[in-house]
This record gives C-alpha cells, structure tokens and sequence, in this order.
C-alpha cells in the first residue's frame, strides 16, 4: 500500500489518498471516496472504514478528505466543499488515468452519507458515481431510526431530538437519486428501530426477494470509536470497539448486475469503528458491482 497526501490548489487543501503500492500500467481500479460524520474528519474516517487494509488486495484508490465548515461542528455543506470535492475526483482520475478507472462510488458515515445522497442530484456526480455505500448515513427506502440514537443527552437534548425526528418523519424520506447505480446500506443494529424486508431500489431494477448470506464473523475488533462518551455509552451512539457479527442481506438479479445489500451490524452502534471482515466483504461487494460511468462521462465543464 502507499498513502499520498494530495493537494487541492485550487482550494489549498489536502486530502488522504490510499492506493495501491505495485499499480501497473494499464491495470484498472475502483476509486472511493470516503466522507466523513458531522463532527467528525478524514483522519477519523480512514480508520472507520479502514479501506486502506485491502487497497492492494481489491486493486482500490481511496481518497478521504476532510470538511472545511466547523461551527458548530465540522460538516459537509455543499458552499464550502463541493467544489474541493469535484477537484479531489478529477484529481484522483488524473493521478491513476481516467482510462483505469473500472468504477467510482462514494462512501458516507453519517452525514457523510447524506452528503453522498445530496452530491447524486449533481449532474457531475450523477453521472460519475457507479455506486454508493452509505455507513449509517441514510437507506433508499429508510430504515427508522431507533427512538433513543444518539450520544448521552440532557432532558432537553433528548427532547429537541425527539421533535427533530419528527419533523424528519412528517417531511417525509428523502428523494431516490436518478442516477443508475448500486447501493449497500450498512448500519449498526442499536441505530435502528427495524430494517424492512423490501427494497424500492432493488424494485427499481427488478430484483428478487432479499436473500440472507452467511454472516460475516469478526474475531477482531474495529479500530476506531468515539471516545467522548467512555463512561456513560449508549447503545445506540456505540462502544468501545469489539469483535462482532453481520448480517448481510442482498437482492439477486437486479438489473444490470446492480449490487443492492443491506448490512446489519449486531449489537453495534453508530460510532464503533467497521472490523475487519465486514470492512472486506462491503468492499468485495463494491468491487463485484458494474462500472464504466466515470469513463463514458463527458469532461468537466
């Protein structure tokens, strides 16, 4: 593996960039790229994901920048960083060859996902990205959040969260996406009320009823946590890390060859750092999944 720091000029900022470390001329790739949690940043989200353990393995390019608007807390907001964001792409795709590049997806924790579902409305990024894994950052058909998610809260936290949510449910869900793509939703068991057994976006394309896989057991733990709240977890917000099971759920025969899974961590929450298993099996899933759209699209205007 070699780890880059990679320069925007346009914007004067970097971003982390993991790629493999014997790439061959001519050798195809999929690129990532990985956003962070509201509050969170790159640092923290490479080792969330840790996409980089097997970069050499699965022939993958993962870039993880970070958000500029910090107040008042760090968070995508489309002003400040979507133009970083595109110049981080087209420099990723100058870095390796555009021609190399066998698929793009964006990855997302949190708010990082959301960010990923609001870039698909862009036309550059609609007609880029091949795939979308959101990390607890949002389902296309959502799956409700538990009524308790979250950190440890005041009376009145817990109370503006409550109404929040509520407005949430009374907006309604978020649109579907236009763009043809696949997409893997991943989330810990404690951050969800229910998963639903059906998927609109696997109707989209004709696929059959969900089938479960074998779980994916973890030995060893993730690598990463939000410490903060140590001594008074939620279940819900997660733990320290630990070892674990998944539950992976796909929809077989989608049409295209499109990848559509649903993940479920067992008794894991929102925070706790991907182990290493369920890290691979997500990125085989994307690795597995059509591509091509990067490379039929036309340059950047």
């Amino acid at each position: 593996m070699a780890t880059e720091t990679m320069l925007d000029q346009a914007t004067d900022r970097k971003c982390f960039i993991d790629l493999p470390g014997d790439l061959h001329d001519g050798e195809e790739v999929t690129v990532l790229l990985s956003l962070h949690g509201g509050g969170s940043h790159g640092t923290w989200q490479r080792e969330y994901f840790p996409a980089y353990d097997y970069v050499d393995e699965l022939r993958l390019v993962v870039a993880t920048p970070t958000a500029m608007t910090t107040e008042p807390s760090r968070h995508w907001a489309a002003e400040a960083d979507d133009e970083h964001l595109r110049n981080v792409v087209e420099l990723l795709f100058e870095r390796v060859g555009l021609d190399r590049v066998r698929a793009f997806w964006l990855v997302g924790h949190s708010q990082g996902g959301m960010t990923s579902l609001r870039l698909l409305s862009t036309d550059y990024f609609a007609d880029r990205v091949d795939g979308w894994l959101s990390l607890s950052g949002g389902r296309i058909g959502p799956a409700s959040r538990a009524e308790n998610f979250g950190p440890p809260r005041s009376e009145a936290d817990r109370a503006a969260m409550s109404q929040w949510m509520a407005r949430q449910r009374a907006a309604g869900p978020p649109p579907f996406p236009t763009a043809d793509l696949s997409f893997i939703f991943a989330t810990g068991e404690h951050e969800i009320a229910s998963l639903p057994e059906t998927s609109p976006w696997a109707e989209r394309y004709g696929a059959g009823p969900r089938v479960r896989l074998p779980d994916v057991v973890d030995e060893a733990p993730g690598k990463i946590h939000d410490g903060r709240w140590d001594d008074n977890a939620t279940l819900s917000w997660g733990r320290k890390p630990r070892p674990g099971t998944a539950e992976v759920y796909v929809f077989p025969g989608a049409r295209d060859g499109r990848v559509i899974a649903d993940v479920v961590r067992l008794d894991k929450g929102h925070t706790e750092g991907l182990e290493p298993r369920i890290t691979r099996e997500l990125l085989r899933m994307i690795v597995s999944a059509p591509g091509g759209k990067a490379r039929a699209a036309s340059p950047p205007g």
